[in-house]
C-alpha cells in the first residue's frame, strides 16, 4: 500500500519540476517610453520590459529582498555590473543601438529578467 503512494507522490513531483523548468508562460512585456521601476523581490517585477531601438531609457531598481543574490544586477550585452542597495533605489540609463532580446540576471544568474527591444 505504501510503495503506490511513494510512486504517485514522485510523478506528481517530477510534473511540477517539469512544468516549472519547460511548460512555465513567459511575463508579458511591460512596454517602456523613458523610464520604469523595476522592483526586486525573489526576482524582478516586471520580469519582462519592452523600448524603444536607439531611446535613452532608465531602469530604477528598487530591491527589498535581502538575498545575497540579488544584490547585483547584471546586464552584459549593455556592460552593466551594479551593486543594488537594500530599500534604495539604483537608477541605469540603457540606449539600445539593436534590436533584440537581452537578458539581465542577478550576479549568480539564479534569477533572470528579459528586455526586449523593437
Amino acid at each position: 500500500m505504501i510503495i503506490p503512494i511513494v510512486n504517485i507522490i514522485g510523478i506528481l513531483l517530477i510534473a511540477g519540476i517539469y512544468w516549472f523548468f519547460f511548460m512555465k508562460k513567459e511575463a508579458q512585456a511591460v512596454v517602456v517610453n523613458k523610464n520604469i521601476q523595476i522592483n526586486v523581490k525573489g526576482g524582478y517585477q516586471p520580469e519582462h520590459i519592452q523600448i524603444e531601438q536607439g531611446t535613452p531609457v532608465t531602469l530604477e531598481f528598487f530591491r527589498t529582498d535581502p538575498s545575497s543574490c540579488l544584490e547585483e544586477v547584471v546586464i552584459p550585452d549593455f556592460g552593466v555590473r551594479e551593486f543594488l542597495p537594500l530599500n534604495e533605489k539604483k537608477s541605469i540609463t540603457i540606449t539600445p543601438k539593436n534590436p533584440g532580446d537581452y537578458t539581465m540576471s542577478c550576479g549568480m544568474n539564479m534569477f533572470h529578467g528579459k528586455i526586449t527591444v523593437k
